[in-house]
């Protein structure tokens, strides 16, 4: 007889967390702690539960619920009874939602009360699923504290395979159906220890998590502290102040945030360098990190500021702190387990020094798009070699090193004259502007040109509104002749998606 190791997923994790170190604070919301020995147990009822109920692997179970600590247990509840994860964008209207339910084919829905009420009076074509509620059961839901507390606190008696579905996370979009990204259980675990690792988490390590716990990001901040058995504060909306007070008082240690969210810390009344201290390593992502404010951030926070470029689908590069100097415009090389070569238009594999389409391979892929067969075939490059790597839909750009630089999203770039024009080049000389807190250049119809730039800008606090005329003399002046905008537009703030991303789409559709 061999020995036989099963590598550890998920729920192994929270079941040995719970074990060795029942007494260590696991989750904290505005309402508590969490140790990890109530987390295992609560957990585990949740799963329980679902299974008294049929629902078990390759089942789907929707959460459309705020951040907090049942959040989180019920999360680890789906991963214990082996089904699978949809997380819900608090964001999206109802037919959306409804849509996405109807796709996951989800058996169960898990609310906050905020989220219930959206429902109470919802049709679902298929048929309501079974409905959990926190707080006041009304309608057809039970109530969540209830019903998990009358089911067995025993660990559930279920074998999940490494290649078993774990979750499906639909991906932003404002109009039709969004793709539901289909993790299995082993490659979604790789993907955190590759993070951790990037990140430099530790078993002391306190993480915050400002963003709702349906995206991607804010999984990466709970599951790194997940997998060293550390700590994670999950807050129900991102507040300046209430981040601040809870890196002070907590003694927070790492987070990961997108941009405008720095941005808004480093421009708070109440920022002190003094009050994150403790931070260790933050971590950027979701959008670019323009150098001025990545400088910012590095000179205020005074730790390890990394950035990272990624994909729901699975790949992640970071550009850490020791190789920053020089290339602060970077987003790094991939990290381990993860590769990448740039393609251009007619499918040549280019050498460094070149601009093309990302390609990447990855420990971490997605397995498919739920439903979506020819979404999936869609995203599928075969390189010379007969080797299998998924297409981006980014344009990027390496220097001699190999080090990666984001160019823009395939879509947003703006074909002018027969000309290819980035807009995050513009972009990045418009923020440079004393007078711009954010920036998005889109492309809009023009009769001579086919397409023209013109800049959308968030002003600064304060501004005069007669800036408009500057501003576009000022880009225009220190652009190349053919990235030249031809106008500049004002809004009190972006569309954006739940990852902090401005939506290009929305602004094209308002201003085409």
């Amino acid at each position: 007889m061999s020995f036989e190791i099963t590598p550890p997923l998920f729920h192994d994790f929270i079941r040995l967390n719970g074990k060795w170190y029942p007494d260590k604070p696991a989750i904290i919301d505005e309402g508590g702690t969490l140790n990890w020995g109530e987390l295992d147990r609560r957990s585990s009822q949740v799963a329980n539960g679902l299974l008294s109920l049929g629902i078990g692997k390759g089942d789907g179970v929707a959460i459309l619920m705020s951040n907090g600590v049942e959040y989180v247990e019920v999360m680890y509840g789906i991963l214990k009874a082996g089904a699978i994860i949809v997380p819900l964008n608090l964001a999206v209207n109802e037919e959306g939602l409804v849509r996405m339910i109807e796709d996951s084919g989800a058996k169960a829905i898990f609310y906050t009360p905020d989220q219930f009420g959206r429902f109470k009076e919802q049709e679902f074509p298929s048929g309501r699923p079974a409905e959990f509620v926190l707080g006041e059961a009304s309608g057809t839901a039970d109530e969540f504290r209830t019903w998990r507390d009358s089911q067995s606190d025993r660990q559930p008696a279920v074998k999940i395979g490494e290649d078993d579905p774990c979750n499906i996370i639909y991906s932003s979009g404002t109009t039709g159906l969004p793709k539901g990204i289909k993790h299995a259980y082993r490659r979604r675990i790789q993907s955190m220890y590759e993070l951790s690792l990037a990140h430099r988490y530790h078993f002391a390590a306190i993480s915050i998590c400002p963003i709702g716990l349906y995206s991607n990001i804010a999984w990466a901040s709970l599951f790194c502290a997940l997998i060293v058995g550390g700590t994670c504060v999950v807050r129900s909306r991102f507040d300046v102040d209430d981040w601040l007070d809870c890196v002070e008082r907590y003694g927070v240690t790492h987070t990961f945030m997108v941009p405008i969210q720095f941005q808004r810390v480093l421009d708070a009344p109440g920022f002190r360098s003094e009050r994150v201290a403790s931070l260790e390593a933050v971590i950027s992502g979701g959008a670019p990190l323009f150098e001025d404010l990545k400088r910012r951030v590095g000179e205020q926070f005074k730790c390890a500021v990394i950035e990272l470029y990624g994909l729901t689908e699975g790949f992640m590069t970071t550009l850490q702190p020791e190789e920053a100097e020089g290339r602060t415009a970077s987003v790094g090389k991939p990290v381990r387990g993860n590769d990448y070569i740039l393609v251009d238009d007619d499918g040549r594999v280019l050498p460094w020094g070149g601009t093309g389409e990302i390609c990447v391979r990855s420990v971490h892929w997605m397995v498919e798009y739920h439903n979506r067969p020819e979404a999936t075939e869609e995203i599928k490059y075969v390189d010379p070699d007969g080797v299998l790597w998924l297409r981006t839909g980014d344009i990027g750009r390496t220097d001699e090193a190999g080090y990666l630089y984001i160019t823009d999203r395939k879509k947003d770039m703006i074909v002018s004259g027969g000309q290819n024009i980035y807009p995050v080049d513009i972009e990045a000389v418009m923020v440079g502007h004393p007078a711009v807190s954010e920036v998005a250049v889109i492309g809009v119809p023009d009769a001579k040109w086919g397409e023209t730039p013109i800049g959308i800008i968030v002003p600064e606090p304060g501004s005069r509104p007669d800036l408009l005329a500057e501003i576009l003399e000022w880009t225009n002046t220190r652009v190349g002749k053919r990235q030249r905008i031809a106008r500049v537009e004002i809004r009190s703030d972006m569309p954006r998606n739940p990852n902090g991303k401005i939506l290009k789409r929305v602004l094209r559709d308002e201003y085409e």
